[in-house]
């Protein structure tokens, strides 16, 4: 299956990886390759190495160099690009490998709006998928040749968000 989190609300990669504990409860295995979030450090790389999941069974593979073009982003446009393409051709070779059962390809949406990578690079890849593979593609504005694509979608609507009052994102809620 391939599914979808999009919309402007908080929740996308967090509930793709509720999707990724469902899936390790049952013995799959799962890959997180991030497009966009930096090599920081965030809950989801803590969890795994303090519950002692291997490598080979819960993977985080951080490609992104930081968010682009917000204040603070000090890298030429063709860095963050070069990630992108990076992670994308990574993800080519895990999907191919069929070495996991689900990959998340986390902010991918994102990457494409940023004109990091291509809607069809990523079409493409969708379209080899084997069935034996889930893929959940996680960021705002999902293009339409996605949603097109995909079995489930869902939109992530904001109502309310405590940035807007400023109060900053928090460890364990936010990242």
């Amino acid at each position: 299956m391939i599914l979808i989190n999009t919309g402007n609300g908080k929740g996308k990669t967090t509930a793709s990886l509720g999707v990724a504990l469902r899936a390790l409860g049952y013995g799959k295995k799962v890959v997180m390759i991030q497009f966009i979030k930096g090599p920081w450090k965030s809950g989801e790389d803590l969890f795994a190495k303090a519950c002692n999941i291997p490598t080979g069974k819960f993977r985080i593979i951080k490609t992104g160099k930081g968010f682009v073009n917000l204040p603070g982003d000090a890298l030429p446009f063709k860095e963050h690009k070069k990630a992108a393409e990076d992670g994308l051709q990574e993800a080519k070779k895990l999907i191919a490998s069929k070495k996991y059962d689900l990959v998340i390809l986390d902010e991918i949406n994102n990457a494409v709006e940023l004109k990091l990578i291509t809607a069809k690079s990523v079409t493409d890849l969708l379209k080899k998928v084997p069935e034996s593979i889930d893929v959940i593609l996680t960021g705002r504005n999902a293009p339409k040749s996605f949603i097109a694509l995909a079995d489930t979608v869902t939109e992530m609507n904001e109502i309310k968000h405590a940035f807007s009052k400023g109060i900053k994102a928090k460890k364990g809620v936010d990242f």
